[in-house]
């Protein structure tokens, strides 16, 4: 198993990437701890693996929190091998000329100061011990415009600027660190951030698998263990020679404009050939 006797933890745990991930971990060999807002289904998640998943319950906008949670981890194993910064929500819908401070700060404080705070009071817990990795998650808004709101594609940008610059100054720890960039991954975000109603979300999961399913180059859209696979592939030895960048697991959407890829779609200059081709 590639991560017996190793120590993971992984916020954003209780559904999702964040839950895909720690089971996988887990049926690895590490002992994951799993961090979430949602105390049920963390418990839920810690009950079904056989003891290799500890919850403990985090608001990673709460900085202490982050600090307790690290602590834990190391209280718990003896210190921490890898850890996916992982929690996140829509945040703030508001265009840039809408949007006020609270909501803006709200937003960066749960997508990127979080992050930041989870390398910082990971890394004393890192240091001395062999092969580790720290992985972020990103996000295809982070590097284009038009795929989210506006200040949540701003602080996941701000994830991949952060993975960079922390890469180089933990590079003296022996510390790789890398980000994902998601694209349309199937899970709650969407709905919980449009703020659909429980009783509908079921119906606005499938409205949503749905257009994902054709939004990009490969078709059916992507699901939390693509994203697990890839958290597991850079936290582990196969990646050794990674660190600093980002992963795109997006299935081509950022590959180019739908009608590179899509035959049906029409192109830039679809209009111009159709009257040029029915010129007299």
């Amino acid at each position: 198993m590639r991560f017996a006797g190793k120590t993971a933890v992984v916020t954003g745990a209780a559904s999702g990437m964040g839950k895909a991930t720690a089971i996988k971990l887990a049926g690895e060999g590490a002992t994951v701890i799993a961090a979430d807002i949602d105390e049920a289904g963390g418990a839920q998640l810690a009950a079904m693996s056989n003891g290799n998943i500890l919850f403990k319950k985090t608001d990673v906008c709460d900085v202490a929190q982050i600090k307790a949670l690290m602590d834990f981890a190391a209280e718990k194993t003896g210190g921490i091998d890898i850890v996916f910064n992982n929690a996140g929500a829509g945040g703030a819908r508001e265009k840039i000329d809408e949007i006020d401070a609270d909501g803006w700060d709200n937003t960066m404080n749960l997508l990127l100061r979080s992050v930041a705070m989870g390398i910082r009071y990971a890394v004393p817990h890192m240091i001395g011990r062999e092969g580790t990795s720290i992985i972020n998650t990103a996000s295809v808004a982070g590097l284009s415009a038009g795929m989210s709101p506006t200040a949540y594609a701003v602080a996941k940008a701000g994830v991949i600027h952060l993975t960079k610059v922390a890469a180089a100054d933990l590079a003296r720890h022996n510390i790789r660190v890398n980000a994902i960039c998601p694209g349309f991954i199937k899970t709650n975000i969407f709905a919980t951030a449009l703020e659909v109603p429980k009783e509908q979300r079921e119906t606005a999961n499938a409205m949503i698998a749905e257009v994902a399913a054709h939004a990009q180059p490969v078709k059916g859209g992507g699901e939390p263990d693509d994203i697990a696979n890839t958290v597991l592939f850079l936290a582990g030895p196969d990646s050794r020679f990674m660190t600093g960048t980002y992963m795109l697991v997006d299935g081509g959407l950022l590959t180019g404009p739908r009608h590179s890829w899509d035959e049906n779609a029409p192109g830039m200059f679809s209009s111009l050939e159709a009257f040029v081709a029915s010129a007299p």
